[in-house]
C-alpha cells in the first residue's frame, strides 16, 4: 500500500520540542522532494518546510526559521521535521505530502502553490501538534 505516515505530534509545553516523523511505504523516497504542512482551525493551510529529494536543499517559513531543522533519511524512508522552541502558534495538525523531481521545492510559497495546484503525489493524514501550558 503506497502511503505516508506521520508520527510524532502530541501536547507540549511552550518552548518545549518534538520530533515529527513521515515515513513512506509502498514507493520509495529517493525520488521525491517532501513539503511538510500545517493547518489550525479556522486558518488557511500553511508550508512550513520543504526538503530535496537527496537533502541537498531546504527551505522554512519565516515563522519556524531558527526553531524547526527539516532532514531526512533515505535509507530509512523517512523524513523528519525537528520542532524546537515550540509556541502556542505552533499548534496545528502537521503533515507531509511528496512531489516528485519535476517539481523543485524552492521556497514554501511555491511548494503552497504546487500543493493547491494537486501537483504532490502523495500526503498524509497527520499528526496533531498541540502547544499549551
Amino acid at each position: 500500500q503506497v502511503q505516508l505516515v506521520e508520527s510524532g505530534g502530541g501536547l507540549v509545553q511552550p518552548g518545549g520540542s518534538l520530533r515529527l516523523s513521515c515515513a513512506a511505504s509502498g514507493f520509495t523516497l529517493d525520488y521525491y522532494h517532501i513539503g511538510w504542512f500545517r493547518q489550525a482551525p479556522g486558518k488557511e493551510r500553511e508550508g512550513v518546510s520543504g526538503i530535496s529529494n537527496n537533502g541537498g536543499s531546504t527551505t522554512y517559513a519565516d515563522s519556524v526559521k531558527g526553531r524547526f531543522t527539516i532532514s531526512r533519511d533515505n535509507a530509512k524512508n523517512t523524513v523528519y521535521l525537528q520542532m524546537n522552541s515550540l509556541k502556542p502558534e505552533d499548534t496545528a495538525v502537521y503533515h507531509c505530502a511528496a512531489v516528485g523531481l519535476l517539481t523543485p521545492i524552492t521556497t514554501v510559497h511555491t511548494m503552497c502553490a504546487s500543493y493547491t495546484e494537486g501537483i504532490f503525489d502523495y500526503w498524509g493524514q497527520g499528526t496533531q501538534v498541540t502547544v499549551s501550558s
